[in-house]
């Protein structure tokens, strides 16, 4: 080989490199949140549970009542026809999908999904759906006509991603055609049902390319919101809107067992300011699906520090998740493989609770999600290792959390000097005090006025 083909070959590499880096560039654009997303909550919805009879227009008659809780975005559950071979229990798991263009039948037909997702629109209100892209039921046409699509071990047998996975296959995203099959699925809810996003299960599963590109392709049609279930912070840069706060949440269990204390929450929420991107949402749950099945209820894992949990879940930074059932203070693990209907308990309060911290998220923009809300700074106390207070601010608007995350009662005081005499508190209208009692999992909230 000579010199001169060697440095040109050498140059024609690196300049054809730095092509393909300025293309992917232009290709795959930063996040960009959707305006509507600035000041949301979310809701997860289990159809299968949701009610007797287990349907989209049966859920379709909660909406109002959602609407009026403060809900912005619906999250269903998978809505595709579930895989039987090697299935769990006597419906199978949503999450092994036998057809990705189509509705599961025990839920109604496409037409009642789409009329679900309108009346959902015409309430101001937006529906994401779950989407399963890393595995499929082991029953699909796809791994019939394509197993190539799909992982093998040695011996060339499809296998599952994970052993106790048994019910679904492991995809193989090696395969371009594979890719294309699921951006086009990807593709076709959005274009042909309006829905206005995906919640994508285990995200950190699908390479991570597959996912720019899929925001890419999506944001062309409309503005799409993104949820990944993962916690890593490059998954913000060019394909998810929000990814699991799961680090708070199991701090938060680890502190309503004793197990932990405010000094950790606090470290906790100063490294997360340097780990993920400033304008990243981060989704605050007390329990979903996979925490209430196999974890426990949030009343077996919290007891009395539920609602506690509850106001920082909607006043820390990010946005507040509720699962079905949730607002009834339903306090029972729903099974994942059978019918098992959300115990909806009318002496229940909680709803209330949600309502009021959902209407003061959603209209003070100190607590909006991302950098559209205001950062989060602690409030000093003479009580620092069982009361947590802080402030966050945005422009004019000011939001005051103090919360006792201890099962002892505490009287403390404010150690800095706060203007007491422009703050309510939004459950019982007091003016903020520097000296304070709370009682065991107690919490106060002022806002401005």
């Amino acid at each position: 080989m000579s010199r001169f083909f060697f440095f040109s070959s050498f140059f024609l590499f690196i300049f054809l490199g730095s092509c393909q880096t300025e293309n992917k560039t232009e290709t795959f654009q930063k996040v960009k949140h959707p305006e509507w997303s600035k000041n949301a909550s979310i809701y997860e919805v289990n159809i299968r549970q949701y009610t007797p009879e287990g349907t989209f227009n049966a859920f379709a008659g909660h909406l109002p009542r959602l609407k009026e809780m403060g809900i912005d975005i619906l999250w269903l559950m998978p809505v595709h026809p579930i895989g039987i071979e090697n299935r769990k229990g006597t419906l199978g798991s949503y999450y092994s999908v036998k057809d990705y263009f189509d509705v599961n039948a025990e839920f109604g037909t496409k037409d009642d999904f789409k009329n679900l997702v309108n009346k959902a629109h015409e309430l101001g209100m937006y529906v994401i759906i779950d989407w399963v892209a890393n595995h499929s039921s082991w029953d699909t046409e796809q791994i019939k006509n394509n197993p190539d699509w799909y992982s093998k071990n040695e011996k060339g047998e499809i296998i599952s991603p994970v052993d106790d996975w048994s019910d679904v296959a492991d995809f193989n995203y090696d395969n371009p055609e594979m890719r294309d099959f699921m951006l086009d699925a990807l593709k076709y809810w959005v274009t042909e049902f309006n829905i206005d996003g995906y919640r994508c299960d285990v995200a950190a599963m699908v390479p991570i390319d597959f996912w720019n590109k899929a925001r890419y392709e999506l944001d062309k049609i409309k503005p799409v919101f993104m949820l990944a279930e993962a916690n890593e912070p490059e998954l913000h840069d060019y394909a998810f809107d929000m990814t699991y706060a799961w680090d708070t949440h199991f701090l938060m269990n680890e502190i309503a067992q004793s197990k932990k204390r405010v000094s950790d929450l606090v470290n906790l929420l100063e490294s997360e300011k340097i780990k993920y991107p400033a304008d990243a949402y981060h989704m605050n749950f007390t329990s979903n699906h996979d925490e209430n099945t196999w974890k426990g209820t949030e009343y077996e894992r919290m007891g009395n520090a539920v609602r506690t949990f509850t106001v920082l879940s909607v006043t820390l930074p990010g946005m507040p998740l509720v699962y079905s059932g949730q607002e009834s203070c339903m306090d029972k693990r729903l099974r994942f493989f059978d019918k098992d209907t959300v115990d909806w308990n009318i002496n229940c309060d909680l709803d209330e609770l949600y309502t009021a911290l959902l209407k003061l998220k959603k209209e003070n923009k100190a607590l909006w999600n991302g950098e559209f809300g205001g950062m989060l700074t602690r409030i000093a106390t003479t009580a620092d290792d069982k009361i947590f207070a802080f402030i966050r601010e945005k422009d004019e608007n000011r939001i005051i959390t103090i919360v006792n995350l201890s099962p002892e009662k505490v009287d403390f005081s404010i150690t800095e000097n706060l203007s007491t005499d422009s703050f309510s508190e939004i459950f019982t209208n007091q003016a903020l005090s520097l000296v304070n009692k709370l009682e065991p999992w107690g919490y106060l909230v002022y806002k401005t006025y």
